[in-house]
């Protein structure tokens, strides 16, 4: 049986000049910023964009994020997500392929579950569970 991929949920990305990469985000690509919020217990804003109806990247800032030689806080790319239906069913899908999951976590925003795990080359991935 397949892992039953929804689709990609989003994609988040660590930026080292928050307003360059905002302007970018929605100036230059344009889209549309659905939050925006400042996180001070990290010194860091997310903002959540969207592409015409779709909310498509997670934009972080962290103070000085150092280049990406492994993960999870480095600069460029911080994770691909999918949205699954049933997170604990995909989970367990993953560890009959041996492949190991980060505990489960809620997100603070939604009260999703989520979790992450590595492809083969370590490259982060997140399955989010979708409502």
């Amino acid at each position: 049986m397949a892992l039953s991929l929804l689709g990609v949920h989003h994609i988040a990305v660590i930026c080292t000049d928050y307003a360059a990469s905002k302007a970018f985000y929605t100036q230059v690509l344009g889209l549309a910023i659905i939050r925006e919020v400042h996180r001070a217990e990290r010194a860091s804003y997310k903002l959540d964009l969207a592409l015409g109806e779709q909310y498509v990247i997670e934009l972080f800032s962290f103070p000085s994020p150092p280049p990406r030689p492994s993960r999870p806080e480095a600069a460029g790319l911080r994770h691909l997500a999918f949205a699954v239906a049933d997170l604990a069913a995909a989970v367990r899908h993953l560890a009959a392929h041996g492949v190991a999951c980060e505990p489960v976590r809620v997100d603070e925003w939604t009260g999703r579950q989520f979790t992450f795990f590595s492809d083969p080359d370590g490259l982060p991935l997140e399955l989010y569970e979708a409502a």
